[in-house]
């Protein structure tokens, strides 16, 4: 379905726009505390509103229609608004839910700006954890000199495979050429590395032979 909107509606797009400083970001944040009950436009809709007075002088409702046929019939302000609600949706079953091909979806997130990003493992806290660290760091705050007489360590286990993430590696070229990284080697071995910080200084990795249990 393409953007149209009124003559007010561009209007307050190009002053909305212009107020945070051609930020397309912030000028969906901003429209949707100006105007809660009014349909909000989309970052690409601010970008193409401004690039299009700018450049013809006209307001561009036919031509963001034409530049959006690769996309026609595609509901994108439903998909915007399913990640907006659901930020760890999948794109796959947004796809699914409004009956688009799962291309337009990626074609819709991507001119919105919006880029998938790995989630980061942490530690999990229980309901009383938090204030019981945050009553921690004010005592150790408080403690000036016992810094000096924790020691923080910490190993790893390296083995010949190495860590391979081949979901970040490329090979830029101009046909495909097949490369590939060697693992899963017939000869295996592994070796475990430990290290300690105490204060600001650094005890040399120390090599543990053998498999790392609770008594070595």
């Amino acid at each position: 379905m393409p953007f149209t909107f009124s003559v007010a509606d561009y209007a307050n797009m190009i002053y909305v726009y212009g107020f945070c400083d051609g930020n397309s970001v912030q000028a969906v944040a901003e429209c949707q505390q100006r105007f809660p009950n009014r349909r909000i436009p989309t970052q690409r809709v601010f970008t193409r509103v401004y690039q299009t007075l700018r450049d013809t002088g006209t307001l561009p409702a036919v031509r963001i229609a034409a530049e959006r046929d690769v996309n026609e019939g595609v509901d994108e302000e439903g998909i915007v608004q399913i990640v907006q609600s659901s930020p760890r949706a999948s794109t796959r079953r947004i796809s699914r839910r409004l009956r688009v091909p799962h291309t337009s979806v990626w074609r819709t997130l991507h001119a919105e700006s919006l880029y998938p990003y790995h989630v980061q493992r942490v530690q999990r806290l229980g309901p009383g954890d938090s204030a019981e660290r945050l009553e921690f760091c004010k005592w150790l705050n408080g403690s000036s000199e016992l810094h000096l007489y924790i020691l923080f360590t910490d190993e790893s286990q390296f083995n010949r495979d190495g860590v391979n993430n081949t979901h970040n590696s490329y090979v830029w070229a101009d046909d495909n050429p097949h490369a590939t990284v060697e693992s899963n080697f017939q000869q295996r071995f592994s070796v475990s590395v430990w290290c300690a910080v105490p204060d600001d200084q650094l005890i040399c990795p120390s090599i543990l032979e053998g498999r790392l249990t609770g008594e070595t």
